[in-house]
């Protein structure tokens, strides 16, 4: 498997040898909003507590009937304490998702991203993928999400490669070339405090790459979103709150809480580098413990007048445009317009894995399952 991985960061090399290495960031060329240097600077030059400290809740994997259940239960009606609506950013993927829920979870204010159509195994695919293979599994996402849930494709702005298995630069150019504006797949376990904020890659990265291969190239145009990692109980990062190893016991809530709290107050009492909690649903659903743990630290956080639970994409409308934290919440709520979902049931078969699928869409049934080469089923 190792041996795999290292063939594939060698042709990936190759490939990416037709790109320009990226050089040490010039301060001076790169300005916002279209450029930013990999720093761990506040945006706009702010003080850290005239900073809005922005926390962003993100779900992987497919939508569907059971996790719709935990969704509504924690994060509707839940509001910041400027009276907006919290964010949350869903990655997407597409095989046994619910085009139909999706609507709704967009139509409720929440952010719809990609994270593949087929979210397939193993990781060294990920890690090897041809410009070709993410442009189908990635790039074509797009188009299926916003046709088969009825939602603006406009609206889709951000990715999370599955596994979190970058494939270096590609990952990077794909997204340059389909107008894809950040991705949220790279973590860093040694820049966290003081926080890495989101920046471009115009210049070379500092971020450190626990999962190569990372990108060397200089491609202007998408956002990294760094995934600041979480420390578990006994300081080891984990990228995802829901992958570390040294937890407390399941059942105790108040544990659960104050290690969720301990990773908050690091940005929180630092330079406000926006705090990811990340999660899958079946996580919280599987341990009644920890989901209360975490419906306890949304009551706690979103009680704060300088913390803001929002999506991904309004972090990046932020670092783009910043302003300090009384313009901040001043700022009228986020607007979009609701889109409609005549909800069809429908029955298609995929001709290359030879499944039969049923699925909840916004549109009109597809003569075959939507899948990689065919993203509309047709």
């Amino acid at each position: 498997m190792r041996l795999t991985i290292l063939v594939s960061v060698l042709i990936l090399g190759l490939v990416a040898a037709e790109l320009p290495l990226a050089e040490k960031c010039n301060e001076e060329l790169c300005k916002l909003p279209n450029c930013r240097c990999s720093s761990t600077n506040i945006p706009g030059g702010f003080r850290p507590r005239d900073t809005p400290q922005f926390i962003t809740l993100t779900f992987d994997d497919a939508v569907n009937v059971r996790n719709m259940a935990t969704y509504r239960e924690i994060l509707y009606n839940r509001k910041n304490a400027n009276g907006c609506p919290i964010g949350t950013t869903f990655y997407v993927s597409h095989e046994y998702s619910n085009y139909h829920l999706i609507n709704e979870l967009y139509n409720q204010g929440f952010e719809i991203a990609l994270h593949s159509i087929t979210h397939r195994t193993p990781t060294e695919f990920w890690a090897a993928a041809s410009y070709k293979d993410l442009k189908e599994e990635i790039a074509d996402q797009k188009e299926l999400i916003a046709h088969f849930a009825n939602i603006p494709q406009e609206s889709i702005r951000g990715v999370r490669i599955p596994f979190l298995q970058l494939a270096g630069n590609t990952s990077y150019q794909v997204m340059a070339d389909h107008g894809l504006e950040y991705d949220s797949s790279w973590p860093t376990s040694e820049i966290l405090n003081p926080g890495l904020w989101p920046y471009t890659l115009d210049y070379a990265s500092i971020q450190d790459c626990p999962v190569p291969p990372c990108p060397t190239a200089s491609i202007p145009k998408p956002w990294v979103q760094p995934m600041l990692s979480f420390r578990d109980t006994m300081g080891f990062p984990c990228a995802m709150a829901d992958s570390c190893f040294f937890t407390p016991v399941v059942t105790d809530v108040d544990a659960w809480y104050k290690l969720f709290i301990r990773n908050f107050e690091r940005q929180y009492f630092g330079n406000r580098a926006p705090f990811g909690f990340y999660l899958h649903e079946w996580y919280l659903e599987s341990q009644p413990g920890v989901k209360a743990a975490y419906i306890k630290f949304l009551d706690t956080v979103t009680r704060l007048s300088d913390v803001f639970l929002v999506n991904h994409g309004e972090v990046l409308d932020w670092v783009k445009n910043p302003v300090p934290l009384n313009e901040y919440m001043k700022k009228p709520c986020r607007s979009f317009t609701p889109t409609n979902c005549a909800m069809r049931s429908c029955h298609a078969f995929e001709p290359n894995n030879r499944k039969n699928y049923w699925f909840d869409i916004c549109t009109n049934c597809p003569r075959l399952y939507p899948w990689v080469g065919n993203p509309l089923g047709a």
